[in-house]
């Protein structure tokens, strides 16, 4: 029979050294974690979502406002309204401004958008707007989180499907859990780098739908703009699937302020500038079909602003131009109406659209773009910056420049 061992004095000291280094092991990781330098409260009860107005009010008052810089349009997200600030997202009661929930990192918010009831944070570290997590609308709790190398300045949008991260060199697609389905234009992994099909193009603009991603490059090797049509899911997410490239032509094809304005599943509709004081290559809409092929062209009375914005309400697709409002056919991108004195974007309320004029809100029949009513609202120190609006519930949102501010 074998001597039982024994545990000798070396034994009992190195295995507290060993203890003692995998502590501070410990206590350094954490140190150096992202953890540490991110607070996350979640609120009491999880919000939801209020039942929508059954009609236009016929008088709004501001209940509440709050900063709001990190995003470029009014945002909700279940039963909250979102804001972003410094390193803060914010989930806000809608009637109140109280603080129902926030995640706090000590990295500035590269941007803000919300889908699905949820919230995607982007995040500036030495990889550039490379950290984003997902969190839940209802009550802040952290879903899930994706890090990747991205530019330093990224646009965050959504189409119903994906959220589309865009910077100057390099854009990738996520899907509702933040895993990317496609990188494109600059791969820092030097294995990857042949996957693409062109390298060194300068991103000027791009826009997606579930089916169709269109962006708008300007390569070395071409003497215009490119329009540039992808699956945003290919196979590999490494490896673009181009459905058709073709580099433009026309008046203004080589401007910098062309941009795509909206992308569905079998068009795409660009903005091309022209050239000014000329009638025959006045401003213009220009939609393609989803292989990039050229079809129709509508001339535009005047060019659009470098403050304009699209959005997608049932069958309409609505663009700011800076000055008035631009229905289009969400499907064919052909113009319904027009509707003049805007200051932004606009938001949909018991069977309405609500659109920003100067001090008011006007209430537009959505079939024809007729003035139905106004809804007066102060608005003391505005500064002219484009107006966006969102309803949840009851309350309508106007983000103002870099504020919130709730109506009720």
């Amino acid at each position: 029979m074998l001597v039982p061992e024994r545990r000798t004095r070396a034994d009992i000291i190195s295995a507290v050294a060993i203890a003692v280094l995998v502590v501070v092991a410990g206590v350094v990781v954490w140190a150096r974690s992202d953890a540490k330098s991110t607070e996350s409260v979640t609120a009491e009860h999880p919000l939801s979502t209020p039942s929508a107005a059954d009609q236009v009010p016929a008088n709004l008052l501001e209940l509440w406002h709050a900063p709001d810089p990190a995003s470029n349009r009014a945002l909700v997200a279940a039963g909250s309204v979102v804001t972003g600030d410094g390193g803060t997202v914010t989930g806000h009661d809608p009637r109140t401004g109280a603080d129902l929930w926030h995640y706090r990192r000590d990295l500035p918010l590269c941007g803000v958008e919300s889908q699905f009831g949820t919230v995607v944070a982007a995040y500036k570290d030495q990889r550039g707007c490379s950290q984003a997590t997902l969190l839940a609308g209802e009550d802040g709790s952290r879903r899930t989180a994706r890090s990747s190398y991205m530019d330093p300045t990224v646009q965050l949008s959504v189409d119903g499907t994906y959220v589309l991260a865009q910077g100057p060199r390099r854009l990738e697609m996520w899907r509702s859990d933040l895993v990317r389905t496609l990188e494109y234009g600059y791969v820092d992994a030097p294995v990857n780098v042949k996957t693409q099909p062109r390298k060194g193009c300068k991103l000027l603009s791009s826009s997606s739908s579930s089916t169709r991603l269109a962006v708008l490059e300007r390569c070395p090797e071409d003497t215009t703009d490119r329009l540039t049509v992808l699956n945003p899911a290919p196979k590999d997410n490494t490896v673009p699937e181009e459905y058709g490239s073709r580099v433009l032509t026309g008046p203004g094809a080589d401007s910098p302020d062309a941009r795509v304005i909206a992308v569905s599943d079998n068009r795409i509709v660009l903005y091309l500038p022209g050239v000014a004081g000329t009638e025959a290559t006045s401003p213009r809409l220009e939609v393609y079909d989803g292989s990039g092929n050229a079809l129709v062209v509508h001339q535009l009375s005047a060019p659009l602003s470098d403050r304009t914005t699209t959005t997608r309400i049932s069958s309409l697709l609505l663009v700011f131009t800076g000055n008035s409002l631009i229905a289009l056919n969400a499907s064919t991108f052909d113009p319904i109406w027009a509707a003049p004195a805007a200051l932004g974007s606009p938001a949909f309320m018991a069977g309405r659209l609500l659109m920003p004029v100067d001090g008011a809100i006007a209430v537009l029949d959505p079939t024809s773009g007729a003035e139905l009513s106004r809804i007066p609202v102060a608005r003391p120190g505005y500064d002219g910056s484009p107006i966006s609006l969102a309803v949840l519930g009851t309350t309508v949102l106007e983000k103002r420049g870099t504020e919130m501010f709730a109506l009720g």
